[in-house]
């Protein structure tokens, strides 16, 4: 269990407090938490939570939405990021994950178009790039990565104008490896048939920062953003991307995100046991070159 990280979105009813609890119980080294738990804790107390538990942070989730065409949305936007690098900083990760946005059409995640918002996706595109480059020297002088997001590409309209691995690197190229990286989610991104190239890439190219791992349901959620589950309870081959991912040199922290429902539901230490229970049955085997795949 020395690389499976809970990430807190798994567990979103506990407070940061139980989350490091049931992690610490678990055996795991390290947590994912994200901003709101942290929100709620303090931000220093929660730096001190999860040191006194002997933990590390994988990550922190999430900053980005960086897509408004106005200026006053662009200056909250960046203002936004700007503090959760400095959160990364102070909780001790190098590890900030960017959910770049969607249209400024969509006036919040899931809602229906402003009938006369702006649907460019070229030009959101290139704001989250423009964006990204005002952020970097911030980042840099915090010792904190920005790490692209690409989500699945019913997404885009409003959570990221980011839908494969391939245009996160295209942007990331633009800067310092130190500064901007990528993570592979493989509930975004099972479906890409050029995959096992791109994350080759990602580790040819020094950006691969992360690995997030989560099943595919069917049938979808009346919100398909909780359609996510347990590995091995859905259609993604974890074994292969995993073997990609570990061939490509990464060897950090691999966190465990789902949203649903249910999970949120039961009992923290009990969805932790089954998530450690599926990262022993389905992961860690093609980490460590157990299996014939």
């Amino acid at each position: 269990m020395t690389r499976l990280a809970l990430n807190t979105a798994t567990t979103k009813f506990a407070t940061l407090a139980e989350c490091v609890q049931v992690a610490a119980d678990a055996g795991l080294t390290s947590i994912g938490p994200w901003r709101d738990r942290v929100a709620e804790a303090g931000l220093e107390n929660a730096a001190r939570l999860i040191r006194d538990a002997g933990l590390s942070v994988s990550s922190l989730c999430r900053g980005g939405f960086l897509t408004a065409a106005d200026a006053e949305g662009q200056a909250a936007a960046l203002a936004d990021n700007k503090a959760a690098i400095v959160e990364a900083a102070t909780l001790g990760t190098s590890e900030l994950v960017l959910v770049v946005g969607g249209l400024p059409a969509n006036p919040e995640p899931g809602a229906a178009a402003l009938p006369d918002g702006d649907r460019d996706l070229v030009a959101a595109r290139q704001r989250v790039r423009d964006r990204v480059g005002e952020l970097v020297p911030f980042a840099a002088e915090h010792g904190v990565r920005l790490v692209l997001e690409p989500l699945h590409p019913m997404f885009a309209a409003d959570r990221a104008v980011l839908s494969t691995l391939g245009q996160c690197l295209d942007l990331a190229a633009d800067f310092p490896v130190e500064s901007v990286g990528v993570l592979v989610d493989t509930y975004h991104v099972w479906w890409d048939p050029d995959l096992e190239n791109v994350i080759a890439r990602a580790g040819r190219e020094g950006r691969l920062a992360l690995y997030q791992v989560c099943d595919w349901l069917l049938p979808l959620a009346a919100d398909p953003l909780l359609s996510r589950g347990f590995m091995g309870d859905g259609y993604i081959d974890f074994p292969t991307i995993t073997r990609w991912v570990a061939q490509a040199g990464y060897t950090g922290a691999i966190e465990v995100e789902i949203f649903n429902q249910e999970i949120w539901e039961a009992p923290a230490a009990q969805t932790v046991a089954t998530m450690a229970e599926r990262y022993a049955q389905l992961v860690e085997p093609s980490l460590e070159g157990r299996t014939d795949r």
